[in-house]
């Protein structure tokens, strides 16, 4: 089949990995993803052909387009990405048309997506099948009742299937959206889209780095970055007060959108054993090397935590619920403890480390659903026969 798998993210990077792993999972197909948020490093496996659209992200509130090159405006931007669209599908003709969150989020990028999707709806571009990919648990809403009914609107009309990426039996769509009785197409729950690590990587990586018999290696990640400084400074205040009590290693990753000047703030705290890079196509490796994970609490980086089952402390950004409520309902599936804004001060912190090094690896699977990329591709090959 040939899938066209449009993602576009606005923060973070959280909704650009998810996809991507998805895509990595269709690998009986020919995958095209479609991305839109600023420009960061991956690995693309080789049946998915990447096509970037001129870069759009969004302040942390949420309510502004900023254009990735400051030298166009944003509805310069809009228009390039417009036509990109078109001649992409012009070209492609696809079987089936992925988009990831839209309608349920994303609803600024309906200048594309909406003459996109009422094209695909008439027809113009043959028999094409209209995908959403949704995760597990979505964002507060000033008016829920207007958000549901034009999500129900949208998805009613120009959708054919909703995958929700989550494991029903923990997290249900009912948990964060009311009106899913009135959802008319297939939903389908897939599992947890996860990334499955080697542990082999791990004690490979752990030789590399020239970790010490008895050291103990800590692996921090905040994510894209924009919203981390305040825990990795934490992070590092803190490794350098264990370190006087534990041989201790530290590596960071602040992440590639943190700002310039916070993540040279950083680089001010490093030190021997204590290093801060902004990004590593290698975190999986990482998890399985670490004794210990701190991190911010994401969608994909909770699936990582569980798949790795390191030992790990998260930060859950509090400003919404979403992931102050996932981390609740994973914490007694992973040796896991969940931290407060209060915990973030290096003696503080650097308790919960020395507490949270003394657990083991969780041995054998997480038990909850985390196969979800994988039953995706199972499912679309039937779904489409």
């Amino acid at each position: 089949m040939n899938i066209i798998f449009y993602c576009q993210y606005v923060w973070g990077m959280g909704h650009l990995v998810r996809s991507l792993e998805l895509a990595r999972a269709l690998s009986d197909h020919d995958v095209t993803l479609v991305a839109g948020g600023q420009e960061v490093e991956i690995d693309l496996p080789e049946h998915v052909n990447l096509v970037r659209l001129p870069s759009l992200y969004m302040d942390e509130l949420f309510t502004t387009l900023i254009a990735g090159d400051p030298n166009r405006s944003v509805p310069e931007v809009q228009q390039a990405r417009r036509k990109i669209l078109h001649d992409l599908f012009e070209r492609r003709n696809p079987d089936i048309f992925i988009v990831e969150l839209y309608p349920f989020g994303r609803s600024m990028f309906g200048f594309e997506l909406d003459p996109l999707l009422e094209d695909v709806r008439r027809g113009k571009y043959g028999q094409v099948k209209t995908v959403c990919s949704l995760r597990d648990i979505l964002v507060e809403k000033k008016d829920p009742a207007a958000y549901e009914k034009r999500v129900l609107k949208k998805l009613n009309t120009y959708f054919d299937l909703l995958l929700v990426h989550s494991d029903e039996h923990l997290l249900r769509l009912d948990d964060t959206f009311a009106r899913v009785a009135d959802i008319e197409i297939p939903m389908i729950y897939t599992g947890f889209i996860a990334r499955h690590g080697d542990p082999a990587a791990g004690r490979r990586l752990r030789r590399e780095l020239g970790i010490l018999s008895g050291q103990k290696l800590i692996v921090a990640s905040a994510g894209g970055g924009r919203s981390g400084h305040r825990l990795m400074t934490a992070v590092l205040d803190a490794c350098r007060l264990l370190s006087e009590r534990l041989p201790v290693r530290l590596e960071a990753f602040a992440g590639p959108f943190m700002e310039e000047d916070e993540y040279e703030s950083l680089g001010g705290r490093s030190g021997p054993g204590l290093r801060i890079r902004r990004y590593t196509r290698r975190l999986m490796d990482y998890l399985w090397a670490a004794d210990l994970s701190v991190s911010l609490a994401g969608y994909n980086t909770c699936m990582d935590l569980l798949s790795s089952g390191v030992p790990s402390l998260v930060c859950p950004y509090s400003r919404q619920q979403e992931q102050p409520l996932r981390v609740e309902k994973i914490k007694e599936f992973a040796p896991l403890r969940i931290l407060t804004d209060e915990d973030l001060t290096p003696a503080g912190l650097s308790r919960h480390m020395e507490q949270m090094l003394a657990r083991t690896r969780r041995s054998g699977p997480a038990l909850l659903k985390l196969d979800g990329a994988q039953n995706v591709a199972r499912f679309l090959g039937r779904w489409m026969i």
